[in-house]
């Protein structure tokens, strides 16, 4: 059975500058339409699933009615869906209501993760956002008087114009808040984004050495006040008798992800692992809709990875955590031997000061996961 459920919401009031996710524009039909599909992809693939997590991405999910969501809590339930474990939606400041907050808690919803990217007025403003620093603070509030105890706030540094003081005093801000987990991410520059094409026109220089300073800044900061980071961009506050690998607070689907887990995606652009087949919805709203309707799977193609490369995946995916890949797990998971199928590359990895062998695992030093892709990419064969 199927532990982890991710569905998209592709709506959002503005596409943000950097964004390569799919999404689209609100319009009441169009929403209708895709929470009824939504719903009966949801009851079709009721009993494929037991999920111990279940996601709501976007898109900005808020943006849903509450009507909207009654409709979708419903479906879930009768689905046997919403007792889970952990039970996240994301969503914008801009959008979040005490009653939308009271009816997510009143459903099984125990974690929120809100995207507030920065709190200085010009970067929210470069990065095409629609809310305000106000709304932040705003928001945490509400999320808190709604019961929330569980809070994501993501994070992003080396934006244009970002500079150090900035960055600093946005980490002291958030800290403030004392949200239970942070998820903190370089700013990536996407093809076919407004921030892309302006970085093709010169606008502005990628300035790597402020971005290495800016990581170092955060996770140091991060780790004074109490946050352990598990993965490159991850951080949750924690006990001090806590596991240093995996701290409670932890986002476990995303680690059903990183540990090549499967999971079903529904609703627009999502992908999906089952059984081996990797898939991908329609990133199409109306030809999601039709397929659904018409009673037809909404795919947009799929594959089946061979076995050395879906543990090649697994292993490249893993390394991103802290804790790194568990040899033996890995081994009784994928049936290969890291420290065999991969001997050269991983001797790279320690030449290079990016890896080290530690109590039964393999895992990137402090520098690697400032270049965990890279070293992931080292190992991918198949």
């Amino acid at each position: 059975m199927i532990a982890s459920v991710y569905l998209h919401v592709p709506f959002c009031a503005k596409k943000c500058e950097y964004c390569a996710f799919y999404s689209e524009g609100t319009d009441s039909g169009r929403m209708d339409r895709f929470v009824a599909a939504l719903i009966k992809e949801i009851g079709r693939h009721a009993a494929l699933a037991n999920p111990k997590t279940v996601f709501f991405g976007g898109g900005t999910p808020t943006l849903l009615t509450l009507a909207q969501w009654r409709r979708i809590f419903a479906a879930l339930t009768a689905a046997g869906w919403t007792n889970v474990e952990e039970f996240t939606i994301e969503g914008n400041p801009a959008t979040i209501s005490l009653d939308k907050a009271t009816l997510f808690r009143d459903h099984g919803v125990n974690r929120f993760s809100m995207g507030v990217q920065s709190l200085d007025a010009p970067l929210l403003e470069r990065l095409g956002r629609v809310h305000t620093r106000e709304m932040v603070f705003r928001s945490v509030d509400i999320l808190r008087r709604a019961g929330f105890d569980n809070l994501n706030l993501d994070l992003m540094f080396a934006i244009p114009g970002q500079t150090m003081a900035v960055w600093s005093s946005t980490l002291d801000e958030i800290l403030d808040l004392k949200s239970e987990h942070l998820s903190c991410y370089e700013v990536i520059y996407e093809a076919d984004t407004p921030l892309y094409e302006q970085l093709q026109a010169g606008a502005f220089d990628v300035d790597e050495e402020q971005a290495c300073e800016m990581y170092d800044l955060m996770v140091d900061r991060l780790a004074a006040r109490g946050y352990r980071q598990y993965e490159i961009a991850n951080f949750a506050r924690s006990d001090a008798d806590e596991r240093d690998d995996q701290p409670r607070r932890a986002c476990r689907h995303n680690i059903n992800y990183w540990t090549g887990g499967e999971y079903l995606g529904l609703g627009p652009a999502a992908a999906g692992h089952l059984q081996g087949q990797r898939y991908q919805n329609w990133a199409n709203t109306d030809l999601y809709c039709q397929a659904i309707e018409a009673d037809r799977l909404p795919r947009d193609g799929g594959e089946r990875l061979n076995p050395l490369a879906k543990a090649s995946e697994s292993a490249a995916f893993s390394l991103r955590m802290n804790r790194g890949i568990d040899l033996r797990g890995f081994e009784d998971r994928t049936g290969f031997r890291l420290e065999q199928t991969w001997a050269r590359e991983l001797e790279t990895l320690v030449v290079n000061g990016w890896a080290e062998h530690a109590e039964g695992c393999f895992r990137l030093t402090r520098r690697g996961l400032r270049f965990a892709d890279a070293a992931g990419a080292e190992l991918l064969k198949g």
